[in-house]
């Protein structure tokens, strides 16, 4: 049976002394972010996600979601722990209230959705797909779509999903064949199948609201002749009551590995008649720019899942070595037996754990404030600064903490020896259901090859500078810390210096041969990633110190603080170090044998 504690102590210590709510609190419209209100919101979602969502994780995994003579029913118990979170005004909380939202900063949203995902997975994927498109419909639809869709995905009443996948167009979307044609009525006719479409169908709402990527007729090939279109399940009427069904079917939904109570589906459009009704969003053949703002939050809560997940594993883990009698301590008289966290290589895997969910969820929460920062400083300047610091940090938060999620949970797996490879343990479901991560939103490598080509030389790398300018500028603090903030200081600065000198290759050696840097372009993306866990820990650890200077009376808190900072110093840090000769190795071992030449 698992087990799961909100994360509350350390999610309170990253917002209020890491990232530091007065900045939230001084912007306009988030006056309400102070510390008192944060820690009662981050209290109650805790108590409700334990107490209504954490129970139907497992069982959810079990029963799965199935297709039933035309129909998706969801697991037991999903449809009403669904709608006792509409009920708690919990899905809305991170849009304007203009529109019945509630206009919570996505720092918080993020601290929030860390438990959502992590208490269940699976349904938490419902209202995550949802705010994608509410997110679309505010920045690029029609008053008559705000008024008409937006207040219900708001409120709960319907869900709403992304269906860009077909099935010879995955990560290549430009190879979509769905059309849309003009109707005499301005509605669009659309037909054509997607696949992998999360909540596709389900029975927790009357309705769902997808947003269709097609192609109207005349668009160029590729990405440029892509339009992007409202298509509900059900048409909605004028009164705002639902009419017919609105010639969409569930083909199928997949049998995955994981996630199993999420219902993947299937869905053809059009195939009895004409085609589904659909309503253009904003201008034709814009499909693919109003797609990257679901996208680009979805990329950040995708990265937030593997965070969750993470802490889950951990967690779990963590109380299994606790229990778990096994062998005896060195040492000790053949009598004497111990719990497995008194075995060196138990406690290794712990604290690698450890410190890297907490390197994961502060770079999380840096992501998330950064983005609040780009959408709502007052200084136009500022925005803009902070709005390349949130591209910069995007893919690496969605593909370096997927990654580290997936090893974090496949580690847990072997803290529990031969029981964690048993279902009953729960430790597979939380391996099963994180692999995903790493593919959905664009795969790890195409995060890595957006890292590159895009987001470094944004601005004239302004945002990567920046971030390195200010991981060299802590050096000054950990020297005056003490000794025991040594280590972390030289192992971080050799960390830096050869972030420096991999950004520096590949935009030398990028420029003449962009396959030169796609070849290294992982391996970059995990080293940067690594090197900025190592400063935001030496950073938690710098505040832990002086709040122990302070008096603060956690002591064995901070303390905890400033020792797994000083583990992920010396033990993971020096590994993102050394990938700057893979990074820097080029194409031409990747190249050196023939395609028919690589099987055995």
């Amino acid at each position: 049976m698992t087990v799961y504690a909100p994360p509350l102590k350390d999610l309170r210590f990253v917002l209020q002394h890491m990232i530091g709510l007065d900045g939230l609190a001084a912007l306009s419209g988030y006056e309400h972010v102070e510390a008192d209100f944060v820690d009662a919101i981050l209290d109650e979602a805790g108590k409700f996600l334990t107490d209504v969502w954490f129970p139907l994780n497992r069982s959810g995994d079990i029963e799965g979601s199935h297709l039933r003579d035309g129909v998706v029913v969801t697991p037991e118990g999903f449809k009403d722990a669904y709608h006792r979170m509409v009920q708690g005004g919990w899905l809305g909380i991170p849009f304007p209230e203009q529109y019945g939202g509630g206009n919570m900063p996505a720092t918080i949203v993020t601290a929030i959705g860390e438990m959502i995902n992590a208490t269940n997975t699976s349904l938490a994927m419902a209202p995550g797909l949802t705010q994608g498109a509410v997110d679309a419909l505010l920045e690029h639809g029609s008053e008559e779509m705000k008024e008409t869709y937006v207040r219900r995905l708001i409120a709960g009443e319907w869900t709403g999903t992304m269906c860009l996948t077909e099935p010879q167009a995955g990560s290549d979307v430009g190879a979509l064949t769905t059309k849309a044609t003009p109707a005499d009525d301005g509605t669009w006719r659309v037909k054509g199948t997607k696949i992998f479409i999360s909540w596709g169908d389900h029975d927790l709402t009357d309705n769902i609201i997808h947003l269709v990527l097609a192609r109207t007729p005349d668009s160029p090939p590729g990405t440029k002749g892509i339009s992007m279109f409202v298509v509900p399940k059900y048409l909605v009427n004028e009164d705002g009551s639902l009419g017919a069904l609105n010639d969409i079917q569930t083909v199928s939904l997949e049998h995955k590995m994981g996630i199993k109570a999420s219902p993947t589906a299937v869905l053809s459009f059009g195939d009895q008649g004409d085609g589904s009704i659909g309503y253009l969003i904003g201008e034709e053949r814009q499909g693919m720019r109003y797609m990257f703002t679901m996208m680009n939050n979805a990329r950040v809560a995708v990265g937030l899942a593997g965070v969750s997940i993470g802490e889950m594993a951990y967690q779990n883990a963590l109380a299994y070595a606790q229990e778990r009698i096994q062998g005896r301590p060195i040492g000790a008289s053949p009598d004497e037996v111990t719990p497995i966290i008194g075995h060196a290589n138990v406690r290794r895997m712990l604290m690698t754990m450890r410190a890297q969910v907490e390197a994961m969820r502060a770079l999380l929460l840096e992501n998330a404030y950064a983005m609040d920062m780009a959408r709502s400083h007052p200084d136009e300047e500022t925005r803009r600064q902070y709005s390349l610091y949130a591209d910069l940090l995007t893919p690496v938060s969605k593909a370096w903490a997927t990654d580290l999620g997936s090893e974090v949970a496949s580690m847990a797996i072997q803290v529990y020896g031969g029981m964690g490879y048993i279902e009953e343990s729960g430790m597979p479901q939380f391996y099963r259901d994180s692999r995903i991560l790493s593919i959905y939103e664009g795969t790890n490598g195409i995060q890595a090859l957006d890292l590159i080509g895009r987001k470094l030389p944004a601005g004239g790398g302004a945002a990567i500078m920046g971030f390195i300018a200010n991981m060299k500028a802590i050096d000054a603090d950990l020297a005056k810390a003490g000794e025991r903030f040594s280590s972390m200081r030289t192992l971080l600065a050799d960390g830096v210096t050869a972030l420096e000198q991999a950004t520096g290759w590949l935009a030398m050696n990028g420029m003449q041969d962009p396959n030169q840097a796609a070849a290294g372009a992982t391996p970059y993306l995990n080293m940067l990633g690594t090197v900025a866990g190592g400063y935001f820990l030496a950073k938690s650890a710098l505040t832990a110190s002086r709040l122990l200077e302070e008096g603060n009376a956690d002591k064995e808190f901070l303390e905890a603080k400033i020792a797994t900072a000083r583990f992920y110093a010396e033990q993971l840090l020096p590994l993102g170090t050394a990938l700057l000769g893979p990074i820097t190795a080029g194409k031409d071992n990747l190249f050196a044998i023939d395609p028919d030449q690589m099987r055995h």
